[in-house]
């Protein structure tokens, strides 16, 4: 008898059982077997699914993250523009203020009607046309322009202004008004009869009636060039105006400036009183024009002055 070994790989062995197996199996259930294939497969494309969406979301968030970064550097850079407009807006307001300020200054100084030089209303205006959106280099153009004629009609308002400041000085500068507030002359100027019975006198200036101790009043501004006592004038000022003028104010009983004072039209430069050759308290006023003296009744700023002629020394 003889016999024969058959050596079989396992593995092969376990194969072909296994496929045995599943013809067997399918072969009895042939609609199980559909089912796990569909059912793998259908678990294969799920996790595909959800893997590209999960790739999109992530995507579309960075764009959103992007997109975010970009609106708000446009916001940003809008902001500037608008702070930058703001504060041109300030300075053209600012410019503004300065010229309706040097305006009312002109309006005083030149005697003009109030509302001549007035920028705080709006002017009337119109149009037909309708309005569209104004790019914003047009805007800052018109922002330049406008600054422009501001500094030009502001450099043009201070050359006016600083004529008539000059005006103004000379004419303050110009003996215009009267030494004493509420009073009457009471010796003019020129030829007279001496009030110490002494015959006849030339007068140098004009007496005003005052009372022992009232004000007297520089009649311009100037420099108090002389404070003491002159003989025959007794308590005396002088102050000079420039230009050529000084005035003189005689037989005070009190002085209230010192040389070098600079005095403004209307300021008191002494009290009224009769030191001196008087008679009795009066404020002798006296005009010099170039060293020579001259009647001061042409530079009293009320010509209606009433006169009564009494000597007063």
């Amino acid at each position: 008898m003889s016999y024969k070994f058959i050596v079989r790989n396992p593995h092969d062995a376990h194969v072909g059982g296994w496929r045995g197996r599943m013809r067997h199996w399918g072969a009895r259930r042939p609609w199980a077997l559909l089912a796990a294939v569909l059912v793998a497969g259908a678990g294969l494309g799920a996790g595909a699914s959800a893997g590209i969406g999960l790739a999109d979301a992530q995507r579309m968030e960075s764009q959103l993250a992007r997109q975010q970064q970009e609106l708000e550097q446009v916001r940003r850079q809008s902001q500037q523009e608008i702070n930058a407009l703001a504060a041109r807006l300030g300075e053209l307001q600012a410019q503004a203020n300065r010229l309706n300020a040097l305006g009312e200054r002109l309006t005083q100084a030149g005697q003009l009607e109030d509302g001549e030089f007035d920028f705080q209303g709006a002017p009337g205006q119109g149009g037909a046309d309708l309005a569209g959106d104004m790019p914003l280099p047009e805007l800052t153009a018109g922002l330049d322009d406008i600054e422009r004629q501001f500094a030009a009609s502001g450099q043009q308002l201070s050359v006016i202004e600083s004529l008539l400041f000059d005006r103004q000085m000379e004419s303050n500068a110009m003996p215009s008004r009267s030494p004493v507030r509420r009073s009457y002359i009471t010796s003019s100027f020129g030829s007279r009869a001496d009030p110490f019975g002494r015959g006849r006198q030339f007068h140098k200036g004009i007496d005003f009636h005052a009372s022992v101790g009232d004000p007297v009043m520089s009649v311009a501004d100037g420099v108090v060039s002389f404070a003491g006592t002159r003989n025959g004038y007794g308590n005396t000022v002088e102050v000079d105006h420039g230009n050529g003028y000084v005035t003189r104010y005689a037989h005070n009983s009190r002085l209230t400036v010192k040389p070098g004072d600079l005095v403004r039209a209307g300021q008191q430069v002494a009290k009224a009183g009769s030191s001196g050759r008087s008679t009795g308290a009066h404020v002798h006023f006296e005009v010099w024009e170039n060293g020579r003296v001259v009647n001061p009744r042409q530079f009293l700023g009320d010509s209606r002055t009433p006169v009564a002629r009494r000597g007063r020394g």
